[in-house]
C-alpha cells in the first residue's frame, strides 16, 4: 500500500515539512468558480470540428478530423454520459462539479451534443465532401450511377457482401434482436405478398467489410459508394417474395464503461474478462437515425430499445463518419500534411563511423530529454529496451505497460530479456479503458515467456510511464531510468506529443526501485527524492509548489506557474491557482481537453491565461514549471489535473535537473502561450475562441511545425560542428 511521504524534491526550505494545506484554503472564493466539465469536453470536441471546417488545412486531414470528432463523441457517450445515467439509476446521482443534478447535466449535454452532431453532419455534407470531390475523390450516391456501373456493383454485392449479410426478422416467433453498440444497421419494413401483413427486419452492415466501396475512376476522379447504400439498393435479394416498403439507417451507442469491483482475493483477469462480456450488453444511451426515418419505425426502435426521445439524434447525412478514417488514408501526398521526419535525439545519434550508439554510455554522460514524435521513439525508448534485452551486463528490467500496440517491439524486448535469463518485471495495467482485451493477451504472452507480470494495486490504475534497467558495471550495480509522459506504444508515439527523460542518476534509480517494489510487493515507501507520486504524494506536492509561488508574490518576488496538461479539473488545484493569481502570480495553462478553471475573472483569476493547441499531433505531454525565486523547479510525467489521476491512479512526475532541459521545456511553453502562435483562447464563461490569423490576415505560427523545425535545426547545427 502506498503511504504518504515526507517530500524532499526541492520543494523549499525545512518549514515545508510543517506545511498545512489548510493555510492554502483560508481565503474566500466565489461559489460559481468552475466551468462544467462535461460541456468543457464537448467544447474540446468542437475545437476538433473547427479543424475539419478549416479550408486552409489539407483536404484529407480535414476528413480525418471529422472521423476523430465522431470517434471522440462515441467514447464520450459510452463513458461520461453512461456514468451520469448510472448515477441516476443507482440513486448515487451526486451533483456535478458545478452543482447541477445528473438529470439536468444530461439535458445540458443532450442539447449541446445535438447541436454539435448537426454541425458535424453539415461540415461533411457542405464543406469536406465537396472539397474532396474538387480534389478528385468523390463519395457518390447510388442513384447517380449508370446501368453498367450498377451491374458491376451487383456482381461485387453478390460475391463479397451478400454471403455475410444476416437479415433478422421481428415477429411473434422472432423477438427483437440484440443491437450491438456502435454497429451500423438498416431498419427495414416489408410486406408479405401472400398475407399482405407488414413486418420489420433488422440488417447489420458488416463491420469487417470496407465502409466505402471503390468504383472505377471517371476522368481521373476516384469514386466511392457507402456500403450501406449498396446494401439498401439490393434488399430485394434478401427478402424474395416480399415487398420492401421502406428502409432507414440507425446506430446505437451503449454503456461500455467497465466497472470492476475488485478485492484482494479474486483473480483480476477473470473478473475483467467477465466484465468485458457484460460490456457488450450495456444499456442503450444514444440512438442515431437518418433524418428521413418515418415515425412508425422510430416508435418501434424507441419502444424496443427502451430509450428516450432525448437520446434520439436525427442527422441529415450518413451515420458513423468514423468510416472517414479509411478515406483519409488515401495515398495523395498533396492532400495531407507535409511529412515530418523524426530525428534521432542528439545524444543517441550514431558515431563518426555510423556505428549504432551505446545507449547506456550516452545516458551516463548526462540526462537525455527526448521529445516525441519530433525525435524518434524507435531510436530512443525502443533502442534502450532492445539494447537492455541483449546486453549480458543487464541483470534486470522493470517496466510499466498501460497501452501498447498489437505488434509491440517493447513487449518483444521484454520477452527476449526474460528468455535470456534476466529478471524482468512488467506491470501491465489491464484496466486501461478499451484496451483491456489487448492487455490481457499481452499479459499472458509475457507470463508464458517467464516475465514476472503484476497488475498493480487494488483499487488503483497504474498510469505512470516508467522503465528501469539494472546493469552490472565493474562489480557495481548501476540504474538506468526512463520516466515519460506517454505510453510505451510505438504506433501512437508517431502522433502523440510526449517527453521522456533518460537518466543514470542514482537517486532516480533508487526512487524507481522503491516505487516498483510498492507496485509488485508489500514495501512501504515514505520518501522519494526526484519523484512526485500519486495518489498520496502528488497533490500535496503540487499544492506546496503553487503556494510557495503565492508566498513569493506576496513578498514582492517574481513568481510564476506554468502547467501543460490534457485536462484541468481538480478543484483543489484550481482553487490554489486562483489564490496564486490573487497574490499576483502569473499563471499560464496549456490544456488540450477539459478545463474547469475560469480565467480572466477580476479579483479571482485575472492573472491566469489558458490556451489550447490542437493539430496534426495530439498534445499529450504534462509539464509543471515553477519560477521558485529564480531557481526553477520543473517536472514532467503522466498525471493530469483530475480527481482520478491524483486520487485513484499511480502517477509519477520526475524533476528535470539539467538547465538545458529546463530551458527547452520553458521555451516550448513560451512559444505555446505566445499571441503569435495559433491556438484557442479560453474566456471566463467557457468560450473558446480560435486565434489562427494575424492582424494582416496571415496564418500565425504553427507550434508543431515550428517545433519540428527547431529540432531539425539543432541536429544540423551539431552536424556542422
Amino acid at each position: 500500500m502506498i503511504e504518504p511521504e515526507v517530500l524532499d524534491a526541492g520543494l523549499g526550505d525545512a518549514d515545508d515539512d510543517d506545511f498545512d494545506l489548510s493555510e492554502v484554503f483560508d481565503s474566500q472564493l466565489p461559489d460559481h468558480r468552475y466551468l462544467d466539465r462535461e460541456l468543457s469536453w464537448l467544447a474540446f470536441n468542437q475545437r476538433v470540428l473547427e479543424l475539419a471546417e478549416d479550408p486552409n488545412l489539407p483536404t484529407l486531414e480535414r476528413a480525418n478530423f471529422l472521423a476523430i470528432f465522431a470517434s471522440n463523441l462515441d467514447e464520450f457517450f459510452m463513458v461520461r454520459v453512461a456514468g451520469l445515467k448510472r448515477r441516476i439509476v443507482t440513486g448515487l446521482a451526486v451533483p456535478t462539479n458545478v452543482g447541477r443534478s445528473a438529470a439536468d447535466a444530461l439535458a445540458d449535454i443532450s442539447a449541446e451534443a445535438h447541436r454539435l452532431q448537426l454541425r458535424h453532419a453539415e461540415a461533411w455534407t457542405s464543406l469536406v465532401k465537396p472539397a474532396m470531390a474538387e480534389a478528385g475523390i468523390e463519395v457518390v450516391s447510388y442513384d447517380t450511377l449508370d446501368d453498367d456501373e450498377r451491374a458491376q456493383l451487383y456482381d461485387y454485392f453478390q460475391a463479397q457482401v451478400f454471403p455475410v449479410l444476416m437479415p433478422l426478422a421481428v415477429d411473434p416467433a422472432h423477438p427483437f434482436p440484440y443491437i450491438s453498440g456502435l454497429s451500423l444497421n438498416l431498419a427495414i419494413r416489408i410486406r408479405s405478398a401472400r398475407t399482405g401483413r407488414q413486418e420489420f427486419a433488422r440488417l447489420k452492415v458488416p463491420p469487417m467489410l470496407p465502409r466505402f466501396v471503390e468504383l472505377p475512376p471517371v476522368d481521373g476522379t476516384v469514386r466511392y459508394l457507402p456500403l450501406e447504400e449498396l446494401i439498401s439498393n439490393h434488399l430485394d435479394d434478401l427478402f424474395p417474395g416480399m415487398e420492401v416498403l421502406d428502409h432507414h439507417a440507425f446506430r446505437l451507442t451503449r454503456n461500455e464503461d467497465v466497472v470492476i469491483e475488485e478485492d484482494e482475493t479474486e483473480n483480476l483477469i477473470q473478473a475483467l474478462e467477465a466484465e468485458l462480456l457484460r460490456r457488450r450488453f450495456g444499456p442503450p444511451i444514444r440512438l442515431e437515425i437518418t433524418d428521413d426515418m418515418d415515425d412508425v419505425t422510430l416508435d418501434l426502435l424507441i419502444r424496443e430499445l427502451d430509450i428516450t426521445e432525448q437520446e434520439v439524434y436525427r442527422l441529415p447525412g450518413p451515420l458513423d463518419l468514423r468510416g472517414l478514417f479509411d478515406l483519409s488514408r488515401i495515398d495523395r501526398p498533396d492532400l495531407h500534411y507535409k511529412p515530418h521526419l523524426p530525428t534521432t535525439a542528439l545524444a543517441f545519434q550514431p558515431g563518426d563511423n555510423n556505428e549504432r550508439p551505446d545507449i547506456f554510455a550516452s545516458i551516463r554522460k548526462g540526462d537525455v530529454l527526448v521529445h516525441h514524435p519530433y525525435e524518434s521513439f524507435a531510436t530512443s525508448v525502443q533502442a534502450f529496451l532492445e539494447q537492455a534485452a541483449k546486453d549480458p551486463h543487464v541483470l534486470a528490467i522493470k517496466q510499466t505497460l498501460y497501452r501498447t500496440s498489437g505488434d509491440s517491439p517493447i513487449v518483444e524486448a521484454l520477452i527476449d530479456a526474460a528468455e535470456a535469463g534476466k529478471q524482468v518485471l512488467a506491470l501491465v495495467e489491464i484496466k486501461a479503458r478499451f484496451d483491456e482485451a489487448n492487455n490481457i493477451v499481452w499479459a499472458r504472452k509475457l507470463e508464458k515467456a517467464g516475465v514476472h507480470v503484476v497488475y498493480g494495486l487494488v483499487g488503483l490504475k497504474t498510469h505512470c510511464k516508467l522503465a528501469l534497467v539494472i546493469r552490472e558495471e565493474n562489480g557495481v550495480l548501476r540504474s538506468y531510468s526512463h520516466v515519460g509522459t506517454g505510453n510505451y506504444n510505438p504506433k501512437t508515439s508517431r502522433i502523440y506529443e510526449d517527453f521522456g527523460l533518460f537518466t543514470a542518476d542514482d537517486q532516480v534509480g533508487r526512487d524507481l526501485t522503491r516505487l516498483f517494489n510498492e507496485l509488485s510487493g508489500y514495501a512501504i515507501e515514505k520518501k522519494f527524492k526526484r519523484l512526485l507520486v500519486a495518489p498520496l504524494h502528488l497533490r500535496k506536492g503540487l499544492l506546496r509548489l503553487i503556494d510557495k509561488e503565492r508566498r513569493n508574490a506576496l513578498a514582492g518576488k517574481p513568481a510564476s506557474v506554468r502547467i501543460k496538461v490534457n485536462s484541468m479539473v481538480d478543484e483543489q488545484i484550481i482553487d490554489a491557482l486562483y489564490r496564486a493569481s490573487q497574490a499576483g502570480v502569473k499563471v499560464e495553462i496549456c490544456v488540450r481537453g477539459i478545463c474547469s478553471l475560469k480565467p480572466g475573472v477580476e479579483g479571482m483569476s485575472e492573472n491566469i491565461t489558458v490556451r489550447s493547441i490542437l493539430g496534426r499531433y495530439l498534445e499529450h505531454s504534462r509539464i509543471f514549471a515553477f519560477h521558485n525565486d529564480g531557481d526553477p523547479i520543473v517536472y514532467i510525467g503522466s498525471a493530469d489535473m483530475m480527481h482520478r489521476n491524483l486520487d485513484r491512479r499511480v502517477e509519477a512526475l520526475v524533476r528535470v535537473s539539467s538547465p538545458a532541459h529546463i530551458k527547452e521545456l520553458n521555451d516550448l511553453f513560451t512559444l505555446s502561450m505566445s499571441d503569435t502562435t495559433s491556438s484557442w483562447h479560453l474566456g471566463p464563461e467557457g468560450e473558446w475562441v480560435r486565434h489562427n490569423l494575424g492582424e494582416d490576415g496571415k496564418p500565425l505560427v504553427d507550434l508543431q511545425d515550428r517545433t519540428m523545425t527547431n529540432v531539425q535545426r539543432r541536429r544540423r547545427a551539431r552536424a556542422v560542428r
